[in-house]
């Protein structure tokens, strides 16, 4: 079972939310239908959720994205690889052609076009993927972007196809995605099979909701479920906006400045606040029983 856990935008407590719900998960093992946890901060940019859960590193892996590389000798310049490059990574100004490694998709359409096979590829490294274990048995896996870089997903799915278990089925993997809804949450939510979005009830929060629901159950057609954290503070819109829609909201977190306390010093909120577990072992009940459906 894989959930995507997404938010409109950044500080919503996203990733607050599946640390929590992966160490409540993962405190089950033994007991009987316990799954094996899978932790992907899919945040490349920005991973942060090695912080909490305090992993071993065991391998490291880089990232490659395929780029073009011009035989000066064989070329023509015809322009026919900048017309098909839809990224604009490759200009012939002149008796010239220019490549921009960091606009580049690694797609190979220069390369196949091209009538005097005058490209090939060469491989450009932009950022690793890593591997190891976290407290309570969970396999933790992260992305990290090369500084600069200005494509996240090639990290995002190399992450993907790396951390995410070909037996789905006695597992819960969750994928801790970006903020926002660009191509690096596409990315993400892309085979998931349901997605958590967690937000806050303001306005900025419900603007973002909004667009975030659209992209995760109007255009990749998935279930979407709401967490609301901060609970108490601004309006309700949000909760009215989840009820207009038939979007179910699995959990409140109330606005308690102990909690932001905690987060600070680098602690869980069910390790510091244990009463919580259970909150978020119900908030996996009710994950358990929509994916069932």
């Amino acid at each position: 079972m894989i959930v995507a856990v997404a938010s409109g935008k950044g500080g919503t407590g996203k990733t607050t939310v599946a640390v929590n719900l992966a160490l409540a998960v993962s405190s089950l093992k033994g007991q009987k239908g316990a799954q094996q946890v899978f932790f992907l901060d899919c945040d490349v940019e920005a991973p942060n959720a090695f912080l909490f859960l305090y992993p071993t590193i065991e391998r490291c892996d880089k990232v490659y994205v395929s780029v073009p590389q011009v035989d000066s000798a064989k070329c023509t310049y015809c322009v026919r690889c900048a017309d098909v490059c839809r990224y604009n990574a490759i200009a012939v100004v002149r008796r010239q052609v220019l490549v921009f490694p960091e606009l580049c998709h690694g797609c190979g359409s220069c390369v196949l076009n091209c009538p005097e096979g005058a490209i090939n590829e060469t491989a450009r490294v932009m950022g690793v993927v890593e591997q190891g274990s976290a407290q309570g048995g969970i396999r933790f896996a992260q992305g990290i972007l090369n500084v600069g870089e200005a494509m996240p997903v090639p990290v995002i799915r190399q992450l993907k196809r790396q951390g995410i278990p070909h037996d789905r089925r006695s597992s819960l993997v969750i994928l801790d995605a970006p903020p926002g809804t660009a191509c690096p949450v596409v990315e993400t939510m892309r085979g998931a099979d349901m997605v958590l979005m967690v937000t806050e009830p303001t306005p900025f929060g419900l603007h973002d909701l909004r667009l975030a629901v659209q992209v995760a159950r109007d255009e990749l057609k998935l279930p979407v479920a709401v967490v609301i954290n901060r609970d108490g503070i601004g309006d309700g819109e949000v909760e009215r906006y989840c009820h207009a829609q038939g979007l179910p909201v699995w959990m409140r977190i109330p606005m308690d400045r102990r909690v932001a306390e905690a987060y600070a010093e680098g602690q869980a909120m069910v390790e510091a606040f244990p009463a919580y577990s259970q909150q978020f072992l119900n908030l996996y009940q009710h994950i358990l029983a929509a994916v069932r459906r």
